[in-house]
């Protein structure tokens, strides 16, 4: 069987990156992933006088030495690269400091290989220009970034789309992979296996 190509986001689908952790270290606070629906979670709760001092702290740490790889992510990707070719497709841009968002290339490269060796670095992709790329399969947990042309376009289960029902993703010819991120690799491995196995059928 030839493999399908899948085009798969990092952020909020694969992990969390340490992001979380560095706006409770740089508050001193203990928020969960949960307490957010908004996606730019240093815009809701920063305060504006302290935010450019809060981006020069991010300039200076790792964000993925905290990265917390989702439940049954590792697992489902071993099991999903039996028929697919897998593409993390990834931006790593800090839209309110692009001139010190170099590091996090460099972060992110090192944290796919250390946490995904059984992908080949040349298959990464680091960009926001998502619709540029084809594929038979995208997951990204932003519906934006959801390309219209890929036949299999899943809707990882996010803080920040909880108000995207199934329904409502179906509505638009996208698979939601649930609605809980702790078990929205379980959906989604059975979308994608489906689809590999019997594309004629599942394809809409």
């Amino acid at each position: 069987m030839e493999k399908k190509d899948l085009l798969l986001d990092i952020d909020e689908v694969f992990c969390f990156s340490g992001f979380l952790p560095a706006i409770n270290d740089f508050l001193g606070t203990n928020y969960k992933i949960d307490d957010f629906t908004e996606y730019y979670i240093d815009k809701a709760i920063i305060p504006q006088e302290r935010f450019e001092e809060f981006n020069k702290y991010l300039a200076s740490i790792n964000l993925y030495e905290k990265a917390e790889v989702l439940p049954y992510a590792i697992e489902s990707l071993m099991k999903i690269k039996e028929y697919y070719n897998i593409y993390p497709c990834s931006s790593c841009i800090n839209p309110f400091d692009k001139p010190n968002s170099g590091k996090l290339f460099y972060y992110k490269y090192n944290f796919l290989m250390q946490n995904l060796p059984f992908i080949k670095p040349e298959n990464y992709i680091f960009t926001d220009s998502k619709f540029l790329f084809k594929a038979y399969a995208q997951m990204d947990d932003r519906l934006q970034k959801l390309n219209n042309d890929i036949p299999i376009k899943i809707l990882f289960p996010a803080y920040h789309n909880r108000n995207i029902t199934i329904e409502d993703a179906k509505s638009k010819n996208i698979f939601k992979a649930g609605n809980d991120w702790r078990n929205g690799w379980l959906e989604a491995t059975e979308i994608l296996l489906d689809a590999a196995k019997s594309p004629k059928i599942y394809t809409r």
